[in-house]
């Protein structure tokens, strides 16, 4: 602290916004991490909790009930209503298979699930990947403003050049420190994501052959087409 405290009083406007955007980095990083601990953790636990529950349930009517007392983060329940639901006539979907269409409706919703749980991740991955730049150049900057007084006050000494470098150095330790927590958060969030979507594709896999069962047909009639003469 003494360290950034003495940087800040030397900083002039340009190295001031880089430790406040550092600053600002740190806080953002943090409260996704914060956010996105809670958030995967409800995820995982409704997916665990609320699929065993569907599967034992005894139809369609009470599945949706117990999808819907346990989905908190809504990640299972639209995957149900997705296969549940029909593409309205006379719509370029409906001249698709039947089986077709499912699996289109069941892949949307899927894609809007994940979209959900992978709020977040490309802003840890910015803050992780760019920090320590920012940090860079503001150790950079402070030296170079540390050297030009220097050679304006004519004398050279160890003591006059080793202390405004080292509170120069201190704004690449920070930046450092704000992307170390975002790139772990980052991977770890990204594993809990991919276990999340394994198991949201086993869910829609066992949705689908549950909607479409064997021996029905794949193919909607023909509307609209004549026979030759």
């Amino acid at each position: 602290m003494v360290g950034f405290e003495a940087f800040w009083s030397r900083a002039d406007g340009v190295g001031r916004v880089v430790a406040l955007l550092l600053l600002a980095m740190s806080v953002t990083a943090w409260v996704l991490i914060l956010w996105k601990t809670w958030l995967l953790r409800r995820a995982g636990a409704d997916i665990a909790r609320a699929v065993p529950a569907f599967w034992d349930a005894a139809g369609i009517d009470e599945g949706r009930a117990r999808l819907a007392a346990n989905d908190r983060e809504c990640v299972l329940l639209p995957l149900l209503e997705a296969a549940a639901a029909a593409s309205p006539e006379g719509t370029l979907a409906t001249r698709a298979h039947l089986e077709s269409q499912l699996t289109r409706r069941l892949r949307d919703a899927l894609h809007r699930g994940l979209a959900h749980l992978q709020a977040g991740q490309v802003a840890l991955a910015s803050i992780g990947s760019t920090a320590p730049f920012v940090g860079l150049f503001g150790t950079v900057w402070g030296i170079y403003h540390a050297l030009v007084a220097i050679g304006a006050a004519g004398t050279i000494t160890i003591d006059k050049v080793s202390g405004p470098i080292g509170e120069a150095l201190v704004m690449t330790a920070a930046g450092i420190a704000v992307a170390v927590p975002a790139v772990l958060a980052f991977n770890i969030f990204g594993n809990r994501v991919a276990s999340c979507e394994a198991e949201l594709e086993g869910f829609a896999h066992d949705l689908r052959e549950l909607m479409v069962p064997a021996g029905s047909p794949s193919s909607p009639p023909a509307v609209g087409v004549r026979s030759a003469d």
